[in-house]
């Protein structure tokens, strides 16, 4: 399944604006932004966008509706939310989802390589 290319597009413009050293990597059946070699954001298919959070910030995140864990084999990924296009439709909300996965970037764990 596609991933949106509109939400690919606006989410490259905040990328841009914070001046970041960004990658585009296609995983997770959509297109994902890697910032200084770790997952940031990411367009998933079904109008889903991808965060990476801090634990604090998922804990709030889980909470809130259109806002789903993401899971792996039934299991909650700490940290990792889908929020749906549905909420984010300005580019301000969008943002405020973008904004909180750069700021915990600097001490997210690199992958596994």
């Amino acid at each position: 399944m596609a991933y949106n290319e509109e939400l690919a597009n606006r989410i490259r413009e905040i990328l841009a604006e914070a001046e970041v050293d960004v990658f585009e990597k296609r995983m997770f059946s959509g297109l994902s932004f890697l910032v200084d070699d770790k997952l940031c954001v990411s367009v998933a298919a079904n109008d889903r966008v991808l965060v990476r959070l801090s634990p604090p910030d998922y804990d709030k995140a889980v909470e809130k509706p259109g806002v789903d864990q993401m899971l792996r084999n039934g299991k909650a990924m700490k940290g990792y939310v889908f929020v749906n296009a549905s909420i984010l439709k300005t580019d301000r909300e969008l943002k405020h989802w973008v904004d909180m996965a750069l700021a915990f970037n600097p001490l997210a764990k690199s992958s596994k390589k």
